[in-house]
């Protein structure tokens, strides 16, 4: 089972830019699919955006969409979250995820079985 590490998270200003990576180890991810999701404080799991195998099919969610980019470097194991124009209501805890239960959709948290145990993002106004 792939295990996921996040990190890049942090304190920022309203307007500023973050990337977050995702690090993974005991298996390649290579043929699963990436997220991102995040979770506010007091507030449901959100997703964010997901990413193929292939790299090239990508989902967005609309409170994100031309804001947030994710990536994926098979060969390095890493995925990454490109997160610009960042707003106060950003503030979450963030996630990456992979796996590949095609039953769901893969903006469907149960698409995914492995789960990172996240990185805080705080956005200052």
């Amino acid at each position: 089972q792939v295990r996921l590490v996040e990190s890049g998270g942090g304190l920022v200003q309203d307007g500023d830019s973050l990337r977050l990576s995702c690090t993974a180890s005991g298996r390649a991810f290579s043929f699963d699919s990436l997220g991102w999701f995040r979770r506010a404080l007091g507030k449901d799991l959100e997703f964010l955006a997901a990413i193929g195998a292939n790299g090239g099919d990508t989902v967005y969610a609309d409170s994100v969409k031309d804001r947030f980019t994710i990536s994926r470097d098979n060969a390095k194991n890493m995925a990454y979250l490109q997160m610009n124009s960042l707003r106060s209501e950003d503030t979450a805890v963030y996630y990456c995820a992979a796996g590949s239960a095609y039953g769901y959709n893969t903006y469907d948290a149960r698409h995914y079985n492995s789960w990172g145990q996240g990185t805080q993002v705080t956005v200052s106004s």
